[in-house]
C-alpha cells in the first residue's frame, strides 16, 4: 500500500534526512545487538563452567553429608548442625553489561562454621561441612550469571525487534515515499516544460 506523501522539494529533504537517521540508527543498533549476542555467548560458557563446578562441590559436599551421617546417631549430628558459630552477611550492588543494571551479590562470613565439639563428630562431617562453605560463594555467582544472562537475553530480544522494524518496515517505507516523491516531481517537471513550451509556441506564432 502507497503512502500519500505531499511530493514537494521540502519534503524530499525531509524524507531524505529521516532515511539517512534510520539507516544510522540501523547500524548503530546492529552492532549493538551483535556485541550483545557475544557478551551473551561468554556469559552462557562462564555460567556452564561454574555450574559444573557448583555441582561438582554440592556432589562432593553431599557425599561426605551421607557417609558422616551414616556412621553417627541422629541427635549428635543434629546437635553439631545446630552449633554452628558462623554468620554470612550478604551486600547488593549493581554491575553493568552493556548498559544493563545487573546485580553483584558479595558474601562477608564471620566465625567458624564448625562450632562443635570433636567427641561425638566424625571427619567426615567436618569435611562436607567445609565443601558446602566452599561451594556457596560459587552458588552465589552462579546466581549472578544467571540473572544476567536472563536479562541481557531481554534486551537482546528487544534490540532484535527495532533492528527488523528498521530494516524490514520504516527504512522501506521511507525508500518508497522518496520514490514516490521523486516520479511525482519527476512529473511535474515534465508537465511544467511541456506548458512553457506550448506557451512559447504560441507567442512564436503570434
Amino acid at each position: 500500500m502507497q503512502q500519500q506523501v505531499s511530493a514537494t522539494r521540502m519534503e524530499l529533504m525531509n524524507y531524505k534526512k529521516r532515511l539517512v537517521l534510520a539507516k544510522r540508527g540501523h547500524k548503530l543498533l546492529k552492532d549493538k545487538r551483535d556485541e550483545m549476542m557475544r557478551q551473551f555467548m561468554i556469559l552462557i560458557q562462564d555460567y556452564r563452567d561454574l555450574r559444573n563446578k557448583v555441582e561438582a562441590a554440592l556432589s562432593g559436599a553431599f557425599q561426605g553429608f551421607i557417609v558422616a551421617r551414616s556412621g553417627m546417631a541422629n541427635e549428635f549430628l543434629e546437635e553439631a548442625l545446630l552449633t554452628s558459630k558462623d554468620k554470612i552477611s550478604m551486600t547488593v550492588s549493581k554491575g553493568n553489561i552493556m548498559n544493563i543494571k545487573i546485580p553483584k551479590l558479595s558474601l562477608e562470613y564471620k566465625g567458624d562454621i564448625i562450632g562443635y565439639g570433636f567427641s561425638e563428630t566424625s571427619g567426615d562431617l567436618d569435611y562436607s561441612l567445609k565443601l558446602f562453605a566452599d561451594a556457596l560463594p560459587l552458588m552465589v555467582r552462579l546466581s549472578e550469571k544467571e540473572k544476567a544472562i536472563q536479562l541481557l537475553a531481554v534486551d537482546i530480544e528487544k534490540t532484535r525487534r527495532r533492528v527488523n522494524a528498521l530494516e524490514h518496515v520504516m527504512v522501506p517505507s521511507l525508500e518508497d515515499a522518496l520514490h514516490q516523491i521523486v516520479l511525482r516531481l519527476g512529473e511535474i517537471e515534465r508537465s511544467a516544460l511541456t506548458r512553457l513550451m506550448k506557451v512559447k509556441d504560441i507567442v512564436r506564432k503570434h
